[in-house]
């Protein structure tokens, strides 16, 4: 009898807990609502039961569906707060701490991703002094879902710009953010979903790519998961990875007698340096000298970037390590660990394909107190393992890479959330098929704001420079993928924050990203609040020929066209009928741009910063923001 009773106790507290009022993950304390709109709140009850919202001194009213799911909209309010927000039904939510400003969706790969403490040398100060509790951001769980929409995310907070939490925030979203704060003293909040490495066909959702067939085949076929489970089986396995000597015979070990170690240089690649098509791990050592005034207190060591893993032993303790290529180096070191004289530092790295080693032009030091210690220069090396080369043909379907992949994971289930506008920083995965980007960036603002049901401001960044400088006129993949995503400026609403001049030619995450925030902000100031400003840099306009010279003309030059650097502008390259192109000399005579070279008497064609990473765009106006990289002759 009692087990009986127990066991229908039981299942009467299980009917309440499932009958129970839930909430999305993003209706939850600390939100930012979007002000001076209608507000959906939403969530899931039991099928027909009755659901109250209580909310700035109004009661809303309304019945779930026959599926449980409930929604009411609040009326229309001016940014403020913090309020409190009451929901009832079998149970009773409240939800504090709720502010009402401007939300807006930031989406993309790596480069909105990058957290503030990426960048915490640059933005020491910023993250220090951060403390904007009315800027929130909100961050979705990588997650994926190849079968269709989901209404529901993973667990997450949103969270204020205060420290430490800043050092989660995305760094473009982050500056973006304060600069709005800033000028219109509203709350604004963050929803920060995006995803490293990823593509945009993964950001669409299956009606958005309607005019792409071949990407609904696509589609249709991911949505079988016996076939996804057939596929990601490896068509070879690779074979197991061979002992490390350096671990074995611990290498680290300050009791460690070096014997066969050469010379190497860092930075470098070790492909560069003498050794040939080696996957594996090689290990480097050499004693640093450190004086007394750098011991006994905290120090921090600079490794700038490594290809791809890495270990950092001192004086025999591991000291820190990073588990990919991208990640700029800076590891702390305890106050007990450094010690006057020689001190014995090794570092392990491993490289699974590509060249290995440290990537040239980036910070290697250690610093303690006031006293910096260079680690460039040569250090002895040994490799450790040696991989085996086998079959690298997979078959393996990586998920995220997926069309809709990401957009039925993380961004359908926010569809219900009241925002302002888009900010977009996506691109570099593909660029190799740059002639598709114009018409998937199209597809993908279409098919978003259809979402969402508004012609909402759509804000997104033109790549920066990236890799090797050329010094001469020549052809580019990263300038055409450019010029196929400027093209979306012809869609109303939407506008281009240009980072032509923000890049690095060793890094693929540019540290400069307060200035693309900052240009973002300006972007939305004349796209979202309709401000009579200039929020962009010269644009190509029109061209005349005169004679052998060729006279540009911009929009957006605001109050004049200038150089960063106070000399002629650069990056300019003309060409005649046969498309030869020179570099152009050239001076600015008003809002224009005069373009010559002696050996071209009839020029027909200009480019501008037409180069993976140009090396001086030097064209700004005196607003001081940079010029639109063009062509002509496309």
């Amino acid at each position: 009898m009692k087990k009986a009773l127990l066991l229908f106790f039981t299942l009467i507290l299980s009917i309440i807990a499932k009958a129970q009022i839930k909430l999305p993950e993003i209706v939850s304390n600390g939100m930012v609502l979007q002000r001076e709109e209608p507000i959906n709140i939403w969530g899931w009850a039991a099928p027909n039961e009755k659901v109250i919202v209580r909310f700035n001194n109004k009661k809303y009213k309304t019945i779930t569906t026959k599926n449980g799911v409930w929604k009411v909209i609040l009326s229309p309010i001016k940014a403020g707060g913090p309020y409190s927000m009451e929901i009832e039904g079998s149970n009773k939510i409240i939800l504090n701490d709720i502010l009402v400003g401007d939300v807006w969706l930031c989406s993309g790969q790596s480069n909105m991703v990058h957290q503030m403490r990426l960048h915490n040398v640059l933005y020491a100060d910023e993250i220090a002094n951060a403390s904007y509790n009315e800027i929130r951001q909100f961050f979705v769980p990588n997650t994926v879902n190849l079968s269709g929409p989901q209404t529901k995310l993973p667990e997450s907070l949103w969270k204020k710009a205060i420290n430490p939490d800043i050092n989660e925030f995305s760094a473009v979203a982050y500056f973006f953010a304060k600069e709005l704060y800033q000028k219109y003293k509203v709350p604004i909040g963050i929803i920060n979903s995006s995803w490293g490495g990823t593509p945009i066909e993964a950001w669409v959702s299956e009606k958005g790519f309607k005019e792409f067939p071949n990407v609904l085949k696509t589609i249709n076929r991911n949505k079988d998961t016996l076939y996804i489970n057939s596929q990601n089986t490896l068509s070879q396995t690779a074979p197991p990875l061979p002992k490390d000597k350096g671990l074995e015979e611990k290498w680290f070990d300050t009791i460690y007698k070096p014997k066969g170690w050469r010379n190497i240089a860092i930075p470098g690649y070790w492909e560069d340096q003498g050794i040939k098509d080696l996957d594996g791990t090689v290990w480097y050592r050499r004693e640093i000298d450190i004086p007394k005034a750098m011991t006994n207190k905290e120090a921090m060591v600079f490794l700038g970037r490594i290809v791809d893993a890495d270990v950092l032993y001192i004086n025999g303790k591991r000291i820190g390590n990073t588990t990919y290529m991208y990640p700029q180096r800076r590891y702390p070191v305890a106050d007990d660990v450094l010690k006057p004289g020689k001190n014995l530092f090794v570092v392990q790295v491993t490289n699974n394909f590509g060249k290995g080693g440290f990537v040239p032009d980036k910070p290697y030091y250690i610093v303690a107190g006031k006293d910096t210690i260079d680690l460039t220069g040569y250090w002895q090396y040994k490799v450790g393992r040696v991989n085996m080369p086998f079959n690298k043909n997979y078959t393996k379907i990586a998920l995220h890479y997926q069309p809709t992949a990401l957009y039925n994971a993380m961004i359908s289930p926010l569809i219900n959330y009241n925002i302002k506008g888009f900010v977009w920083y996506q691109g570099e995965s593909n660029t190799g098929n740059a002639s598709e980007y114009s018409k998937l960036q199209a597809a993908l603002i279409d098919d978003w704001r259809n979402k969402w049901n508004k012609q909402l401001p759509f804000l997104y960044v033109q790549l920066p420079g990236f890799m090797d400088y050329n010094y001469l006129p020549s052809e580019s993949q990263w300038a055409l993928f450019r010029e196929e995503q400027a093209k979306s400026l012809s869609i109303p609403k939407t506008a281009m924050a240009v980072a032509i001049d923000l890049g690095e030619w060793n890094d693929i995450h540019p540290d400069r990203k307060k200035e693309v925030g900052e240009r973002l902000a300006l972007a939305a100031e004349k796209t979202a609040y309709n401000e009579p400003i200039i929020s962009s840099g010269p644009s190509y306009k029109s061209s005349e020929i005169k004679g052998n010279k060729i006279i540009v003309s911009f929009n957006n030059t605001g109050n004049g066209l200038s150089t960063t650097d106070g000399e002629a502008p650069s990056e300019f390259a003309i060409a005649g009928a046969d498309k030869n192109f020179v570099w152009a000399k050239t001076k600015i005579e008003g809002n224009t741009v005069i373009l010559w070279n002696e050996s071209i008497e009839k020029p027909l064609y200009i480019r501008y910063a037409w180069a993976d990473n140009p090396v001086n765009p030097n064209l700004i106006n005196k607003e001081n923001l940079p010029a639109v990289p063009f062509r002509t002759d496309e």
